[in-house]
């Protein structure tokens, strides 16, 4: 037996504005997109790198407002690139979290939040 690295889900109120957030900001792929009917809630998967998250608008799937968190090597680069697509919503800074690491926190517009954590060599 060997266990996987978990995929999140986030609920989403609106596919739209989550693709503008995750696809054109965040620089996430769309995987696949899955609706019962074309009235029904959509399902989404987006990823970049060994990230994966599921995007979801149906109620009941998961609570909004939740938060995650990524390790990645370069938190600086994630932010240099993030600055080269102004958001209007989001400027996030970095910072040093008492854990030693460099820190990279972004909203989504349903509140889910994303803590982008870069471990310091102390």
């Amino acid at each position: 037996m060997k266990l996987q690295a978990p995929i999140p889900l986030f609920r989403i109120f609106d596919h739209q504005l989550a693709r503008s957030f995750y696809l054109d900001w965040l620089g996430f792929k769309l995987d696949w997109e899955h609706q019962f009917s074309p009235t029904s809630p959509r399902y989404l998967q987006v990823s970049r790198d060994e990230l994966v998250l599921h995007l979801t608008e149906h109620y009941g799937d998961c609570t909004p407002g939740s938060k995650i968190l990524v390790h990645l090597d370069d938190v600086t680069a994630l932010h240099a690139e993030l600055a080269t697509r102004p958001n209007p919503n989001m400027n996030p800074g970095i910072e040093t979290a008492p854990w030693g690491a460099k820190v990279l926190e972004v909203i989504d517009p349903f509140g889910n939040r994303i803590c982008f954590n870069q471990t310091v060599e102390g």
